[in-house]
C-alpha cells in the first residue's frame, strides 16, 4: 500500500478490501483521539451558529433531565440529532460536513496521531476510524486521512433522504465497537493495535495486541 497523505482534502479513502482478506486491522477511535475535542458536539455547533444552538439546546432540556434515569448515550445523542439535524436532507448534511471537516483540520488534528497514522500507512497496515459519531459527519476527515475504513454510528434518512432524528443502529461505542469490527472483517479479526480515550474504548483496547490509552496528547 502506498503512503496516505493526511492533508490533502482530495484524498478519498481506499475501498475496504474484502472481509475474506482483511484480517488485521488498526483501528482507531476519533474524538479526543485522533482529535482534541468531541467532533459531532463541535460540528451542531459550527453549523448552529449561536442563535441556533441556543435554540436547539433548549429543545434539548427534556431528553437532559430523562438522562440520568436511563444513562443511554446513544439516546440522548439521537435526541441531539433531531433537535439540531432533524429534516435536513443528506446532500446538504455531507456538504455541510465537508465545509466544517475543511475549516477545522489545523485546529482540530492531534499532530502525535497523525504521526503514529502515518506510520501505521508506511506499514502497509488496514487502518479503520472506529467512533461513536454519525459516520456521515465523520467521512470528510476520513477521506483525509486515506482511511481504509470507517466504522460510526448509522444516522437513519427518511424516505426523500431527509435526517429523521433516529439511528439506524446502536450507539457505536463499548462492545459495539468490537461488534461492528467482527461484522466487517470476521470473527477471528486480529486487531494488531488500538488506540482510545474514553471508557468507551475499553474492549476495543482490551482485544488489541498494541493497546494505546490516550497516547496521543500534543495539540495543534
Amino acid at each position: 500500500m502506498s503512503d496516505m497523505g493526511i492533508t490533502d482534502p482530495k484524498r478519498q479513502p481506499v475501498e475496504s478490501r474484502s472481509p475474506a482478506v482483511v484480517r488485521q486491522v488498526v483501528a482507531f477511535d476519533f474524538d479526543g483521539t485522533l482529535t482534541v475535542r468531541d467532533s459531532f458536539t463541535a460540528f451542531l455547533k459550527w453549523r448552529a451558529g449561536p442563535l441556533g444552538w441556543a435554540l436547539a439546546m433548549a429543545r434539548l432540556i427534556p431528553a437532559a433531565l430523562a438522562y440520568p434515569a436511563h444513562r443511554d448515550r446513544g439516546r440522548i445523542k439521537a435526541a441531539a440529532v433531531a433537535a439540531f439535524l432533524g429534516g435536513t436532507g443528506r446532500k446538504a448534511l455531507d456538504a455541510d460536513a465537508e465545509r466544517f471537516a475543511e475549516a477545522v483540520w489545523s485546529r482540530f488534528m492531534r499532530p502525535d496521531a497523525l504521526a503514529c497514522w502515518d506510520d501505521w500507512g508506511r506499514k502497509g497496515a488496514h487502518r479503520v476510524i472506529v467512533t461513536a459519531s454519525p459516520e456521515i459527519t465523520v467521512a470528510p476527515f476520513a477521506r483525509r486521512l486515506g482511511a481504509e475504513n470507517l466504522l460510526g454510528t448509522h444516522m437513519a434518512f427518511d424516505d426523500t433522504d431527509r435526517v429523521t432524528g433516529a439511528f439506524t443502529g446502536p450507539n457505536c461505542r463499548g462492545e459495539e465497537k468490537m461488534r461492528r469490527l467482527r461484522a466487517a472483517y470476521g470473527d477471528d479479526v486480529l486487531v494488531l493495535a488500538a488506540y482510545g480515550d474514553t471508557s468507551g474504548d475499553t474492549e476495543m483496547l482490551a482485544a488489541a495486541e498494541q493497546p494505546g490509552f490516550r497516547v496521543f496528547r500534543k495539540r495543534p
